[in-house]
């Protein structure tokens, strides 16, 4: 087992990555505050693991809560269940929530905790790549609104992450190739060592080589939890973290969150993005041709959905956290492994990416 941490002075907090580890008692112990303890989780994950997650916690008293699956049911409906289980259970500020599942479950619960009786302690348990790499990792928390994505949440950080290698057995290969999308982020914005290594172990990555796996998710964390650790509330350095977001989030609002997957989004605007660095100047071809082939090697889409035009990208990034008094900012590449912080772009360049970046 790895142990990596995330530097946040009191409120400090461990990654531990490896296999077998939802059966280890033992990291649940120290990190639960009372015997009140709530799981949740959604109808997939649920019938995988819950029974081995309540298996560590008979000594505790229990609740749990099983969500629908998908980026649609992440709503304040949604989490409105979890707030009535809490209520109805009498559970107090010092019972534990435990978030056993993917990227929405994970900012749903974590949403749940940081607003019940004003902040519990919460556990991640991410069963997803990209959980793991990714959302489970900084204490982002939240739900959407049919105007934008993750617009009403809080930063609220966890008692500790608990990513078990395991659990990705079961994922099915659509869902791995998402969670390389935030992996291959990491390269392109402030590690191009490990961009180079992506590009040489892409393959064993999709064959699910555990090596291969431990590594990326390894790097990818340590990459998160630096810089999580300078900038934990997104001023600065944090926000390149979202690199390819603004449009990605744009394509998920705009298709409803049902036909892409949050990093298949991801992997076209990241593309989009390089697409955009290009016509400033920064990017050569040969660099956007190398991001391009690795989102597709990866089995990722890299081209914007037909039916969304520049109208409406335009009208959707502009409801973005990083946005400065309706002034759309992005998150661009100088180089590769080496990201801009938000900055304001040319109306002109970003039309031209938006209307003919994948439209030939």
């Amino acid at each position: 087992m790895k142990k990596l941490t995330v530097e946040l002075g009191e409120r400090s907090y461990p990654i531990y990555i490896g296999s077998g580890l939802l059966n280890q008692a033992d990291i649940y112990r120290k990190h639960i505050k009372s015997v009140q303890v709530l799981v949740v989780s959604n109808e997939k994950v649920a019938a995988l693991y819950l029974d081995a997650v309540l298996n560590q916690l008979q000594d505790y008293r229990v609740e749990t809560v099983i969500l629908p699956d998908g980026e649609s049911f992440k709503t304040l409906e949604h989490v409105t269940q979890v707030f009535d289980t809490l209520l109805a259970a009498k559970f107090s500020r010092n019972a534990t929530l435990i978030a056993l599942g993917g990227g929405v479950i994970g900012d749903m619960g974590g949403f749940a905790a940081a607003c019940y009786q004003r902040g519990i302690a919460f556990l991640q348990i991410p069963t997803t790549l990209l959980a793991q790499v990714d959302s489970s990792v900084g204490g982002k928390t939240g739900v959407n609104h049919p105007l934008g994505k993750n617009m009403i949440g809080a930063f609220y950080q966890p008692q500790c992450v608990i990513a078990d290698a395991d659990v990705l057995d079961t994922l099915d290969d659509r869902q791995l190739s998402a969670g390389l999308a935030e992996v291959i982020k990491y390269g392109l914005i402030r590690d191009a060592t490990f961009f180079v290594w992506l590009e040489n172990n892409i393959d064993a990555l999709l064959a699910r080589d555990k090596t291969a796996l431990s590594y990326a998710i390894e790097q990818s964390c340590l990459n998160k939890a630096q810089i999580v650790a300078e900038d934990e509330t997104e001023t600065g350095v944090r926000a390149t973290l979202n690199l390819g977001h603004t449009f990605g989030h744009a394509i998920e609002t705009g298709t409803g969150y049902s036909e892409y997957l949050h990093g298949e989004a991801v992997a076209i605007g990241t593309c989009q993005a390089a697409d955009l660095s290009r016509r400033k100047g920064w990017l050569g071809d040969a660099d956007v041709e190398r991001i391009v082939a690795l989102f597709k090697r990866a089995r990722l889409p890299v081209l914007p959905p037909a039916q969304m035009d520049c109208e409406q990208f335009l009208a959707l990034m502009a409801v973005d956290k990083k946005n400065v008094d309706g002034l759309i900012r992005l998150i661009l590449l100088e180089k590769i492994g080496v990201a801009t912080l938000p900055t304001g772009v040319e109306r002109s360049l970003l039309e031209q990416t938006l209307k003919q970046y994948g439209r030939q």
